[in-house]
């Protein structure tokens, strides 16, 4: 589709809107919003906007829409598949300094934030109010917005589901500018379509979200985690189905191998704890008293070591013990990248019913294709995360097996029943293995939304579809 590309009258009204200083022109644009936290997509816009309030984006989607001028929307730029990457230009729109908790209301349970707030920080907020907003992925500096767009999940997405199961209301500049309210503080809806559950997951494609509304829960009063070793990887997967099935639900099921530890230990600087095993478990469970949790990891200490084959129960309960086990969990990405030159990213979910044979496969995928194929994953949902390494391999060559690898991977994954995406998203780089899965007739019912709500089709363009 052809575009209008910014000149200089653009500019100057686009600046009347957000002001001088928070426009940038393509010239002065720093190269890390030319890309998104993995780097395989790259493009640089025309002009860089930083707004400040829903009316600069409805003023700003406006004039777009009159000009025919695509725009991206950008939070932490924390994304591994390119949605946030201005892949045709025009405007990158800025969320980052819409950044305000607007209102915690303990009545309904509900917390109001601007897009730009970052996951971390709503912790910190509500859980000093003895409350609790579930959703954990694993990147806390990425922003609720984000999080939002993409229907994030995480590790405790087990217990408590993904993000879209935590959003009672959004507020979105649709493409023309106009402002509308999906959903609300109200705990049930059925009034018409779910428009809401259309904008959640949807990647800044059909609507820009300027105010969200969470749904929140009492804090759990006790956390305690297990670290449990197994003799080898299919021990500890086959696992999996019998401790969920259990008494009480964990909170958490992460899977862990030495290789992966490995590479948080070097990127780390530190010795993590119990870290000489092949193949781990790691469970989490939370509850509102002492007594309850102490009864759950007894009962599932006993399960696994008197009938799963675990080797032994490690209980990661002091604050210096979860501090060393989850920090090395949640550095997994980053090490791997420090462990190599460049990556890509299968962000894979599966029935947990083949988790075993999907790894397997991607063991032997690594040593026919001789590339290196690291990979941790939430074992409690089936979502894993595989990352194929360049390492010394030529351009030539990681284009051409990284190519061949992830037609593979998906090919297999969809062979068991899987999916592209467990919760990184579409965005540029996976679009063909999204057509490949859902086929023509999905494909042609998502461009007849997205043709609904953005006619135009400038509202972050060539992402998803």
């Amino acid at each position: 589709m052809a575009y209008k590309k910014i000149n200089h009258d653009d500019i100057l009204l686009l600046k009347q809107i957000v002001g001088e200083k928070m426009l940038i022109e393509k010239k002065d644009i720093e190269v890390d919003f030319s890309h998104d936290e993995l780097q395989t997509v790259m493009a640089y816009p025309d002009v860089h906007l930083f707004v400040q309030n829903k009316k600069q984006i409805q003023d700003i989607m406006a004039y777009a829409n009159q000009e025919n001028i695509p725009v991206t929307v950008r939070g932490s730029g924390t994304g591994l598949v390119g949605a946030c990457v201005p892949v045709d230009g025009g405007i990158l729109l800025d969320m980052s300094k819409m950044n305000q908790i607007i209102e915690l209301d303990k009545v309904n349970m509900t917390l109001r934030v601007e897009p730009g707030v970052l996951l971390m920080e709503i912790s910190e907020y509500v859980e000093k109010e003895n409350l609790f907003y579930a959703p954990d992925p694993g990147e806390k500096s990425a922003t609720i917005g984000g999080n939002i767009a993409t229907n994030a999940g995480g590790m405790r997405a087990v217990k408590y589901g993904v993000t879209r199961d935590w959003i009672r209301g959004l507020e979105v500049v649709l493409p023309h500018g106009e402002l509308v309210e999906f959903g609300g503080k109200v705990v049930k809806n059925s009034s018409g379509y779910s428009l809401k559950d259309l904008i959640i997951g949807s990647e800044g494609t059909l609507g820009i979200i300027v105010e969200a509304t969470l749904k929140l829960m009492p804090l759990p009063k006790e956390t305690v985690s297990l670290l449990i070793p197994f003799k080898n990887r299919t021990d500890a997967i086959d696992a999996v189905p019998t401790i969920i099935n259990g008494h009480a639900l964990p909170t958490a099921v992460e899977f862990l191998e030495k290789a992966s530890l490995k590479f948080s230990e070097e990127f780390l600087g530190k010795k993590i704890p119990h870290a000489d095993f092949d193949a781990y478990l790691l469970v989490s469970y939370d509850g509102s008293t002492k007594a309850s949790v102490d009864y759950d990891i007894e009962a599932v200490s006993d399960l696994c070591v008197n009938q799963l084959g675990a080797l032994d129960v490690y209980l990661v309960d002091t604050d210096e013990r979860k501090q060393s086990v989850w920090s090395a969990r949640g550095a997994f990405l980053e090490a791997i990248k420090a462990s190599t030159t460049q990556i890509d990213e299968c962000d894979v979910v599966i029935p947990r019913s083949h988790i075993t044979d999907y790894l397997d496969f991607t063991h032997d995928l690594s040593q026919t294709l001789d590339i290196r194929i690291p990979y941790f994953g939430h074992a409690g949902d089936g979502n894993l995360h595989i990352y194929f390494c360049k390492d010394d391999l030529s351009d030539e060559d990681w284009l051409e097996k990284t190519r061949i690898g992830f037609k593979k991977m998906y090919d297999k994954a969809f062979e068991y029943g899987g999916k592209v995406s467990g919760e990184h998203g579409i965005g540029y780089a996976k679009k063909a293995y999204l057509k490949d899965q859902v086929g023509l007739t999905q494909i042609a019912l998502m461009k007849g939304i997205k043709d609904t709500f953005d006619p135009k089709h400038i509202l972050n363009p060539n992402k998803v579809i």
